[in-house]
């Protein structure tokens, strides 16, 4: 691709706005259209066209605009990430022509270890080899690890465990990816901010996955940071419809199935009640005929916009043998923000007619009886029962933890913002924001269908003379 071509490049994606949407106003367009637009491109363009990442990408591919040092592009599996990179890096190191210098001249590749970094990052399918049309295409240079394009700029390769490695050299561009994966994440990604120091802006890009690591963290905290994110579903157009049935089957409504397929970064507080594993592990898709059924509401002391949430949470107990071998399951998170008491009333009743629940129990130390004066305006005849906290939120949630530690709870797809506010459950307290409505209600209903029945079975009965 030469200085011709790239001068065409520019300006197929810059104005006109239909096609800085590139292949999606391709698809959406009438074949008299698109046979149009193709006829109206020069030899040289036509065949530079499948180079031209930036007509072809999506938007969580391109670079935000503004000022900013790092680049973190988090997705799901198969979201495209790994092709942003490359081209990415292409972007830095190539000019108008295969021999025109480009923004970059030193590059660093920083993968888990360097295998990983050369098979995905250098010969992936989606990697800087396979991206790069055949005049530019870089020399691998095995011996030396590292990639020379044909204007002289260099990309070295490096493993995040061995952060010492990136002591010494400096750079003016660098690729992370997987930096969610790497063991040694803080150490390395410290080295390699001291060996980013040439040119006048340079800048680097993280691909990854998210997962629950300080060192990611730190990087979106910072100031000079910019995100892009997509799912998996994004990039569904170049996967296979196999492979999306599959994963949305397996793990759709999963907290597993947010990270790996939505690109959520799903955080754990230090030292948590519940940990993201062990709610991944309590996962059932069916729940057996159950005993009985309860919804609890934890409900707001006011009624308007910006409330707590009003927590209401169904759950269920397949109540055979001794209590302490019964299972529960919790079913739903019909939980509502803002709303007004009628509202969650209405709500919480409905939750009892959906799951067949005979009981409705409601925390009543904020609203006394006027939390059953709402509901039974909705429905005089709700079975009710008021409970009362006679102990903090943490005393009463860790009975119920420990019934998790045991394997006795199950969770069905679904309960997503439920689970987050558990994964923020501390010894200390809860560490999220606002108030864990959900999890005090999810407390109440296990307590009422376990922990309570568990209480009276084992008290000492008193035996008559």
């Amino acid at each position: 691709m030469g200085a011709k071509e790239e001068a065409t490049r520019q300006s197929l994606t810059s104005p006109p706005p239909a096609l800085r949407s590139g292949a999606a106003w391709l698809a959406s367009a009438t074949p008299q259209t698109v046979d149009a637009f193709l006829e109206s491109l020069s030899d040289g363009a036509l065949m530079a066209l499948p180079w031209m990442f930036e007509f072809w990408a999506l938007p969580h591919q391109l670079p935000p605009e503004g000022v900013w040092r790092s680049w973190v592009i988090m997705g799901g599996r198969g979201a495209g990430k790994t092709r942003a990179g490359a081209e990415w890096v292409r972007a830095q190191v190539e000019g108008a022509g295969p021999r025109d210098p480009g923004m970059a001249k030193h590059v660093a590749l920083v993968g888990e270890t360097i295998d990983q970094a050369r098979e995905v990052m250098v010969f992936g399918e989606s990697g800087i080899l396979a991206c790069t049309p055949p005049d530019r295409r870089p020399e691998w240079q095995a011996t030396r690890k590292r990639l020379v394009w044909p204007n002289g700029a260099e990309a070295r390769l490096f493993s995040a465990h061995e952060p010492e490695s990136l002591r010494g050299p400096q750079f003016d561009a660098a690729w992370a990816d997987e930096l969610a994966k790497w063991k040694r994440a803080g150490e390395a990604w410290d080295m390699l901010q001291f060996a980013l120091r040439l040119g006048p802006q340079p800048r680097q890009v993280v691909t990854t996955t998210p997962r629950n690591v300080e060192a990611l963290k730190a990087i979106l905290r910072n100031p000079s940071t910019v995100v892009t994110h997509a799912p998996t579903e994004a990039n569904r157009a170049y996967l296979a419809a196999s492979f999306l049935e599959e994963v949305r089957a397996r793990y759709g409504g999963t907290r597993l199935g947010r990270q790996e397929l939505d690109g959520a970064l799903l955080e754990e507080a230090e030292g948590a009640l519940w940990s993201n594993a062990a709610i991944e592990a309590s996962r059932v898709d069916e729940v057996p005929r159950l005993s009985r059924v309860v919804v609890a509401v934890d409900p707001p002391v006011t009624g308007h916009s910006s409330s707590d949430e009003c927590g209401i949470v169904v759950a269920g107990v397949v109540a055979e043998g001794a209590p302490q071998e019964w299972r529960a399951y919790v079913l739903e998170d019909a939980s509502l923000s803002g709303a007004s008491p009628d509202q969650w009333a209405r709500a919480a009743i409905a939750a009892m007619e959906r799951h067949g629940a005979e009981r409705l129990v409601a925390e009543v130390n904020q609203g006394g009886d006027l939390v059953e004066s709402v509901l039974r305006q909705v429905d005089p005849l709700v079975p009710y029962r008021a409970v009362r906290a006679a102990r903090g939120k943490l005393a009463r949630a860790e009975p119920v933890a420990a019934l998790y530690e045991q394997g006795r709870v199950a969770h069905m797809r679904g309960l997503a913002a439920l689970e987050d506010q558990m994964a923020q459950m501390t010894g200390q307290g809860f560490q999220g924001r606002g108030s864990p409505d959900r999890v005090d209600a999810l407390v109440w209903a296990l307590t009422d269908l376990m922990i309570a029945p568990a209480q009276a079975w084992r008290r000492p009965r008193v035996r008559g003379l």
